[in-house]
């Protein structure tokens, strides 16, 4: 009768677990609940909305019931596999207690089980980062075996081997690093990814890391931490999107070496063609602007140096040459940096880039963009003109080979046909990754792009 009443349990509550809601990602935050228990839930319905490190993205549920139990407060960080929410698929059909929640899953190694029947809407539950130790057996004898397995072997396996995430683990053998020489600070003794960063290359305390200002127009500032009153200081948690940001710079800085070259440039004639663009009945509806001439200068002077469009894969020591353009813009959100990119931007018309630059903008302000817009960018432009900064010395997207830092533009004093008149001028600065584009490269691009926004003329020419 005990059996019958546990398998009933089982089939009336189904456990929805957080997913893999984009390219291998091992956690996110939940940021916002849409439902409580006792609310009814119908498939595809979104019930809260989470955090990656790489964007807010809204999970629906895929099944129909009543919720039951929500597993975590908003705020809470929780690994991939973990039941966030208990729904009730049965409603009304008797007082069975509900199916008991399953012991918290090690942070080390989360055992996510995908569910019966229909899978979620999403990506999906990710694979499982499970060991042979921890895999789930079938009836009781399996189980003793599992129980007297963990209670005898567990200390000796953990005295072996240091703890950390597979993820963690293939950071530190992609950069040379033995686990068992780095310091843990996570919780439980957990080594993180920033333990690998800093046992890599360690940063004297003095030092100060890097910082590139980056932004895209029109976004929203980011709220304002509250202040206690008489405080001294603020201790702000660092996790979600800004986590990321600040591994991705750290881990780029240190391992592509950067340089930057800058050229100050006459843009009024770019200036009276986006007035003109404004007026062209074809680019009615879209957003024209000077960044998106920027953004074509680019890409013309990309078309004309291939090279510059790479990657340094350092675990094959090869240069990867990128024969497609995937333009990254970098925006500045309420929760941190991110960089969104226009796919296969070669391509487009400036129409159809001006309609995907207002799309990606639009998208970004909203707070709904996507891990796979952020995925696969090859080559970047982030605009501190919009703070009124001259310009700046902006960090490499990871396993990108060049970033177009646009300045700030102001009337200026300018000598123009031999006489000083004022114009519209502008500083740039390109950052390369020095491994696989030398001064030349870096300076020919540059200069075109340069060449184009002085003549914008050049762009039909070199198109």
């Amino acid at each position: 009768m005990t059996t019958m009443t546990d398998t009933s349990n089982a089939a009336r509550f189904r456990e929805f677990k957080m997913p893999d809601v984009g390219e291998g990602l091992t956690e996110a935050e939940i940021l916002k609940w849409y439902v409580q228990p006792g609310d009814t839930v119908t498939d595809g319905q979104v019930v809260c909305e989470v955090e990656t490190a790489k964007a807010a993205v809204e999970l629906p549920i895929p099944f129909d019931g009543v919720v039951h139990e929500l597993r975590f407060p908003e705020g809470t960080t929780v690994d991939v596999g973990q039941v966030i929410i208990a729904v009730d698929v049965a409603p009304g059909s008797g007082d069975a207690a509900p199916a008991p929640a399953p012991e918290p899953v090690a942070e080390t190694e989360p055992e996510p089980e995908a569910p019966k029947g229909r899978q979620p809407v999403l990506v999906g539950y990710g694979v499982a980062e499970t060991s042979t130790k921890r895999r789930a057996r079938k009836g009781a004898a399996a189980a003793a075996v599992q129980g007297e397995m963990n209670a005898h072997g567990a200390a000796a396996v953990r005295e072996s081997r240091p703890l950390a995430k597979p993820p963690v683990r293939k950071l530190a053998k992609d950069l040379g690093i033995d686990l068992a020489t780095v310091v843990p600070t996570g919780e439980g003794g957990i080594i993180t990814r920033e333990d690998v960063h800093a046992a890599a290359t360690p940063v004297p305390a003095q030092a100060q890391a890097p910082v590139a200002v980056e932004a895209t127009p029109s976004l929203a500032p980011e709220a304002p931490v509250p202040v206690v009153a008489g405080a001294r200081e603020t201790r702000i948690p660092v996790k979600g999107v800004r986590k990321a940001i600040a591994q991705a710079m750290v881990g780029s800085a240190f391992t592509a070496p950067h340089v930057t070259e800058f050229v100050t440039v006459d843009v009024t004639r770019t200036m009276k063609l986006v007035a003109e663009l404004k007026e062209d009945k074809d680019m009615a509806g879209v957003r024209v602007n000077p960044l998106l001439i920027i953004a074509k200068a680019l890409l013309v002077a990309i078309k004309r140096n291939p090279d510059v469009n790479s990657a340094w894969d350092e675990a094959n020591q090869e240069i990867v040459r990128k024969h497609y353009v995937n333009l990254g813009i970098a925006a500045a959100t309420p929760r941190g940096l991110i960089v969104p990119n226009i796919k296969d931007a070669h391509d487009k018309t400036l129409p159809e880039l001006a309609a995907a630059l207002g799309e990606l903008v639009s998208t970004a302000r909203d707070g709904k963009t996507s891990p796979a817009a952020m995925a696969g960018g090859t080559v970047t432009i982030t605009n501190v003109g919009v703070f009124g900064v001259d310009t700046g010395t902006p960090i490499l997207n990871p396993g990108e080979s060049a970033i177009l830092a646009v300045g700030a533009i102001k009337l200026q004093p300018w000598v123009h046909k031999g006489k000083v008149k004022p114009r519209q001028v502008t500083t740039l600065a390109l950052s390369f990754d020095h491994r696989l584009v030398d001064g030349e490269l870096g300076s020919k691009v540059l200069a075109d792009v340069a060449t184009i926004l002085e003549q914008p003329k050049r762009l039909i020419t070199w198109a």
